[in-house]
């Protein structure tokens, strides 16, 4: 009798999961399967020659939490090893690694709570996340992992600021250029200062300043979101619709400051027009376009108190209802134009905000809006403003019109200032109503007492003494206008961008720091390419100067301005050692993202960011594959859509900015863009509606209950907050990580989010057991295949599963990859009671493992090969098994299926008639009727219509 230990043994069970898993990721590591070679450099491999083709994937840059990983995050990861390992398979050199984002605020924030360094936590992190997605077997090639926190990586990171930096762009040429060649246009008189003047007029210090004017990184004095509670300034994208911070949820104000910017508006068209050249989802290249806002109208000048405001507008063609002018509450020119006297008695009080005198009204103003982000302002229903007592000229009929702020102008937007014209404009129209001003319509065709009419329309009491538009169309009458507006020099035709400069300052510890320093007069100096990296220093106080959180009033101070000894630096730029003075704020967190996927390429090379050579073999042009417009870029880059906007444009313009400038060959990043969707699960809160572990949650009835008390479920993303987590760890312990790594690909389509369930990880467990008992015998651990041959059936069912495989994973068709494989499993096990043949079960090794890599490494040995699976040619298929012999077809009585029949698959329609009417069901349903008429869709159904 068999000992039941012994044949447990032999079982696919978690524990001889484990084992085989731990084993063969082992061998993966000392053997280096998944290095991949470089063409030339440290991580060439001189012995043998490059494959003809190559695949270059990566996931999008991970951060390093410290509550690790659970369940939802390696669904991309699963995803992309999966493809990666079936190309490998198709005989292709192909780079796939991960590394760590680890620079930025979550990190700091969470080293001030727990008063422990963030480098400490960080690596911590890194190495805990490291643990985890080791145990699910990813074919990552390890020497080419990198951290934004490493110095090696960084190094390169402020390289490239000194590049950007270094350079300006061209508008005759449009691309960047070194500056060193700018500057000798300038001296030879070939192209003036951005004032207009000549360089050789100008003295040292004025041509620093004039030069400075045309970088690509330049500093500025903008608003800024200034957020005391966390002691540092926001980009907008960290600042929630209701004017707080995403961390901490702490109120922001807007402030003047002098910060560092990045033109990327320089790039608006390319970066737009190049999105047609990309493989990415039309939402996200149409979320793109959306955010920098390209679009065609007309800056038309208003005149006030001898001042110029300058609108822009897209419908110059109703400047004739333009009642009133608002201006950004920020605008440089609200101060010039404000009354010294107080309003008229005759004002309306709705436009003075509650004050006699219009300075306080201003100011009291500008007080009640400094929470309010960018985003707050323009979605706010409420409308309200002040008039600053002085009136503009309209340009076309002379009117005097009342200048106003307004929170719903910004000034990162067209000019900060706007005509208003509130009869075709809907925000205009709410205003003007709030406000009782003048609503006067010049476009026929809606009913203005009602609401704005915003539709193109006919133009209506549009004239003046050398100008009419009465009756022309919109097109016609922009046409008409723009012209005129520039021959009485009152205006001009304009491309407006709703993209802003990029603000590239920080005001923590935690980050790239700049290399920049800066003389006593605060002159600033790139440092040479000699004196990179500059580290981060290593302080005991990285905490921010702290604030009370409202305290509108308090001013930045970045945590490095306490590291005196480090800030205050003595050196040689080519005049003699002098005293100089570090930037004591550093990068955002987006500087590492925006160019890691080359570093990827070429993570050892220390003369340079990557080596030209290496980077036009993984991401240069392919023509000959991708067409004549391939831009180049990563073959696949898989990852979340919430990184859709600034993330992927940050990334294209630094990378389009190293294109101009020689350093790469592609012209973007990132060729193909695949967002994947999101894990979700159940979470429950209690009557006081604070979420409870979900894993502690009984189900009674219907009915949820957490110690005793009834909570009540919802649904939404995995994570910390919701306290529905569930880790991969307990997954693999309980499964192994290869159930895992099948259940998540089955889940669903891969580009759409999908619900956990724990208890249906089992039947991905069952179908590798399946799978196992085919190969292996469960009483003695000896191959249970024998070496019968294969009948017709399993030829045809082998073939077509081969064909389907191949085409889903070429399509990231990755849940009915497994869906075929489980039907010919399921097919074999049915087939076969006591052994199906070799040369059926043998593929399935092969077919499973780019999913299910471990169980396949083991069953290839098992079968005797020596060789590891992952280089294995990928199985084929025989177009003859794909074809039918024979079909079956419905047979339908007045519309209704009443049964089927069998019939050769080219069988013609008096053959396939003639057997429906013989099946005995049809038989005795027509009996004693007439058969009026037969209906036949080849190859699909027969009806008939009986009377």
């Amino acid at each position: 009798m068999t000992n039941p230990s012994e044949t447990t043994a032999h079982r696919y069970t978690p524990e001889l999961a484990a084992q085989i898993e731990k084993t063969w990721q082992q061998y993966w590591k000392d053997n280096g399967t998944f290095h991949a070679p470089n063409p030339v450099g440290p991580l060439a491999d001189g012995t043998q020659e490059l494959p003809k083709e190559k695949l270059n994937i990566q996931d999008m840059f991970p951060y390093p939490s410290g509550v690790g990983v659970h369940v939802g995050h390696p669904l991309g990861y699963i995803a992309t090893d999966t493809y990666a390992r079936y190309n490998r398979m198709l005989g292709k050199n192909v780079l796939h690694t991960l590394g760590y984002d680890a620079f930025g605020l979550p990190a700091e924030q969470y080293a001030i709570q727990t008063g422990t360094h963030p480098r400490t936590t960080t690596m911590a992190n890194i190495a805990n996340m490291r643990r985890q997605l080791g145990m699910l077997g990813f074919g990552h090639d390890p020497r080419r992992s990198v951290a934004s926190t490493d110095p090696e990586f960084y190094k390169w990171t402020q390289w490239i600021f000194l590049q950007i930096y270094n350079s300006w762009f061209d508008p005759q040429q449009q691309k960047a250029r070194p500056i060193a060649e700018l500057i000798k246009e300038l001296e030879v008189g070939k192209r003036t200062t951005k004032d207009g003047r000549y360089y050789a007029d100008l003295t040292p210090a004025q041509q620093r300043q004039a030069v400075d004017e045309f970088r690509l990184v330049y500093r500025s004095n903008s608003t800024v979101n200034w957020c005391p509670g966390l002691g540092t300034v926001l980009a907008n994208e960290e600042v929630t619709a209701e004017g707080k911070s995403e961390r901490g949820n702490f109120p922001v104000f807007r402030k003047n400051l002098s910060q560092w910017m990045m033109r990327i508006t320089a790039y608006s068209d390319r970066l737009l027009d190049d999105l047609e050249l990309l493989d990415w989802p039309e939402k996200v290249k149409s979320m793109q376009r959306n955010w920098i806002g390209r679009s065609r109208g007309a800056e038309v000048d208003f005149t006030a108190e001898g001042y110029t405001i300058t609108v822009f507008t897209t419908r110059p063609d109703t400047l004739f209802g333009a009642e009133y002018v608002v201006l950004a509450p920020e605008h440089e020119l609200v101060d010039a134009l404000l009354s010294p006297i107080p309003y008229d008695s005759d004002v309306d009080s709705r436009w003075t905000y509650g004050h006699d005198d219009p300075k306080e009204a201003v100011e009291s103003y500008r007080a009640d809006i400094a929470a309010k982000s960018d985003l707050e302002r323009q979605e706010n229903k409420e409308k309200t403003g002040v008039f600053l007592g002085t009136y503009a000229t309209n340009p076309v009929n002379g009117k005097q019109v009342p200048i106003f702020i307004a929170d719903y102008v910004l000034t990162g937007y067209g000019t900060g200032a706007i005509m208003a014209v509130p009869a075709h404009d809907t925000r205009d129209y709410e205003f003007a109503t709030v406000f009782g001003l003048p609503i006067t319509e010049v476009v026929a065709g809606g009913d203005i007492a009602k609401e704005a009419y915003t539709e193109s329309g006919t133009a209506v009491n549009s004239a003046n003494d050398t100008l009419d538009l009465n009756g022309k169309s919109k097109d016609d009458a922009i046409a008409a206008i723009i012209p005129w507006l520039e021959d009485q020099g009152v205006g001009r035709e304009k491309i407006q961008y709703k993209l802003r400069d990029w603000l590239f300052a920080r005001q923590r510890y935690w980050g790239e720091p700049f290399p920049v320093v800066y003389d006593a007069e605060g002159q600033a100096y790139p440092l040479p390419e000699s004196m990179l990296p500059v580290e981060l220093p290593e302080v005991e106080d990285y905490k921010p100067v702290s604030f009370d959180p409202d305290d509108s009033d308090s001013e930045p101070q970045p945590p490095l301005a306490k590291a005196r000894e480090w800030v205050e630096v003595e050196l040689d730029l080519g005049d003699g050692p002098r005293t100089y003075f570090r930037d004591t704020n550093v990068m955002p967190q987006w500087a590492g993202s925006s160019w890691y996927q080359l570093r990827y390429i070429d993570p050892t090379n220390d003369e340079a960011f990557c080596d030209l050579e290496n980077e036009r073999y993984w991401t240069g042009p392919r023509p000959q594959e991708h067409g004549a417009n391939d831009p180049g870029g990563v073959d696949l880059y898989v990852g979340g859509v919430e990184h859709a906007v600034l993330h992927l444009l940050y990334a294209r313009f630094w990378h389009k900015v190293l294109f101009d400038l020689g350093h790469v060959t592609s012209t973007e990043p990132y060729r193909r863009l695949y967002n994947q969707g999101y894990i979700q699960a159940y979470a429950y809160t209690d009557s006081r509606g604070v979420y409870v572990p979900a894993d502690e949650v009984e189900e009674k009835d219907g009915r949820f209950f957490y110690n005793g008390e009834e909570v009540n479920q919802e649904y939404g993303k995995m994570g910390k907050s919701l306290k529905n987590s569930v880790a991969p760890d307990d997954i693999c312990r309980d499964y192994g990580a290869d159930t895992l790594r099948v259940y998540e690909m089955s889940m669903g389509p891969l580009d759409t989010s999908r619900p956990w369930a724990t208890k249906d990880v089992v039947g991905a467990q069952r179908f590798l057991q399946r799978l196992w008992r085919l190969a292996v015998n469960e009483s003695t651990g000896q191959l249970a295949t024998t070496d019968a041959p294969l009948s017709e059936e399993d030829l045809k069912q082998l073939h077509r599963t081969v064909a389907g495989v191949r085409d889903d994973y070429e399509n990231l068709r990755l849940n009915t990859v497994v869906a075929k494989l489980i039907e010919y499993v399921n097919y074999l096990t049915k087939t076969y009671q006591s052994g199906a043949p070799r040369a059926a079960v043998e593929p399935i090794a092969q077919l499973v493992s780019p999913v299910a890599p471990h169980i396949a490494e083991e069953l290839w040995k098992r079968f005797g090969h020596t060789e590891t699976i992952t280089y294995v040619d990928f199985p084929t298929f025989d177009e003859k098994y794909l074809v039918d012999d024979e079909v079956e077809i419905p047979v339908q009585v007045m519309g209704k299926v009443k049964t089927r029949v069998h019939v050769p698959a080219d069988a013609p329609e008096d053959l396939v008639l003639a057997a429906a009417l013989a099946d005995p069901k049809i038989v005795e349903l027509v009996e004693g009727k007439s058969i009026i008429k037969k209906i036949y869709v080849p190859g699909r159904m027969v009806n008939l219509v009986v009377k």
